[in-house]
C-alpha cells in the first residue's frame, strides 16, 4: 500500500514539475523576444553615417572663422562686426597680387623705368589705383549682384547675411570708383601724357568689371565669355597701365598680353568650383557646370599650361 502511495506521489510531484516547466518556458521567451526587438528597434532608428549629408551652415562659425581670412576676404572667415573690417572683407585683398604684379611687368617692359623716389612713387600710386580701389571696386559690385548666389553657397558672407547694408554697399562702390578713376586721371597729369590713356584703361576696365557683374549682360552668365573678360581685366590691364605710366603701348605688347588672358581663363575657372551648386541653381553656365568639374579641371590646366608654352615658343 505504501508503495502504491509512493508511485501515486511521485507521479503528481512529477506532473506538477513538468506544469511548472511548461508554465515557465512561456513566461520567459516573450520577455526574451520583447528585449531582443527593443534592441533591434534602437537600431534600426540610428542614422547611417553614410546616409547623412552635409548641409550648408547658416552662418560661419565663429569659434572655427579665422579672423586672417576675414581680412583677405577669403572662405573661412571669422564672422565680424566691425564695420571696416567688413568693408576690407568686401574688396578681397587676396585679389590684389594679381594686378600689383602685372603693374611691375608693364613698368618693367616700358624700359623707361628707373629706381629714383619718383618712379617708385608713381607705381605705388598705380598699384594703390589699381588694387585696392580698382579691383576693391570690381570685387564689391560684383558681391553686390551675387548677392543671391551667396545665399546659397556661402549664407554668412557680409552681404547675404545683413552684416552691411545696402546703402553703405553701395557707398563703398562709388567711393572706390570714383577713387580709382582720380588716381588714374592724376597719373596721367604725372606722366605729361597728352592723351589720358592710363584714365581711359581705368574707365574701359570699370565698365568691364560692371558688365561682367551686372544685368542685361552679366558676361559671367557665360563661362567662357566671362573667364576671359576676367583674365583680361587682371592681366592685361595693369600690364597696359604700368607699360603707359612709363613708356608707349605697342602692338606687340597688347597681343601678348590678351594671350596670357587666356591663361587668366584657366585662372579664373579655379574661383567656379566653390560655387557651382549656387551658379546652377541661378541658371549661371560656369564652366564647372556646363561640363562638369572633371572636364572643366582640364580646361582650366589646358589653358593655362597651352598658353604659356605657345607664347613661350614665340
Amino acid at each position: 500500500m505504501s508503495s502504491v502511495l509512493n508511485t501515486v506521489l511521485s507521479t503528481r510531484l512529477s506532473n506538477v514539475k513538468s506544469t511548472n516547466r511548461v508554465r515557465t518556458r512561456p513566461v520567459l521567451s516573450p520577455v526574451s523576444v520583447s528585449f531582443s526587438r527593443r534592441r533591434l528597434t534602437v537600431r534600426a532608428q540610428e542614422p547611417n553615417a553614410n546616409e547623412v549629408k552635409p548641409q550648408a551652415p547658416d552662418k560661419a562659425p565663429a569659434a572655427s572663422g579665422s579672423s586672417f581670412n576675414q581680412l583677405l576676404g577669403i572662405k573661412g572667415a571669422a564672422q565680424e562686426t566691425n564695420k571696416w573690417k567688413i568693408r576690407l572683407q568686401l574688396t578681397k585683398p587676396v585679389t590684389w597680387p594679381p594686378l600689383i604684379w602685372g603693374i611691375v611687368c608693364g613698368a618693367a617692359a616700358s624700359g623707361n623705368f628707373h629706381w629714383n623716389l619718383e618712379d617708385v612713387a608713381k607705381s605705388i600710386v598705380c598699384m594703390i589705383m589699381s588694387g585696392p580701389c580698382l579691383t576693391g571696386y570690381t570685387q564689391t559690385i560684383n558681391d553686390w549682384y551675387d548677392r543671391e548666389i551667396d545665399a546659397i553657397n556661402e549664407p554668412y558672407r557680409p552681404i547675404p547675411s545683413g552684416a552691411i547694408s545696402e546703402n553703405e554697399v553701395i557707398t563703398q562702390i562709388w567711393v572706390l570708383l570714383l577713387a580709382g578713376l582720380g588716381l588714374a586721371g592724376l597719373l596721367d597729369v604725372w606722366a605729361g601724357h597728352d592723351f589720358p590713356t592710363i584714365f581711359w584703361l581705368a574707365v574701359g576696365g570699370s565698365l568691364l568689371s560692371y558688365i561682367y557683374s551686372a544685368p542685361p549682360l552679366k558676361l559671367k552668365q557665360n563661362g567662357w565669355i566671362g573667364n576671359f573678360a576676367l583674365g583680361a581685366s587682371y592681366i592685361s590691364l595693369p600690364w597696359w597701365a604700368g607699360q603707359a605710366l612709363f613708356g608707349t603701348l605697342t602692338p606687340d605688347i597688347i597681343v601678348l598680353t590678351l594671350l596670357y588672358s587666356i591663361a587668366g581663363l584657366g585662372i579664373a575657372i579655379v574661383n567656379d568650383f566653390k560655387s557651382v551648386e549656387g551658379d546652377r541653381a541661378m541658371g549661371l553656365q560656369s564652366l564647372p557646370v556646363a561640363f562638369g568639374p572633371e572636364t572643366a579641371k582640364w580646361i582650366c590646366v589646358g589653358a593655362i599650361d597651352i598658353t604659356q608654352i605657345s607664347v613661350a615658343g614665340k
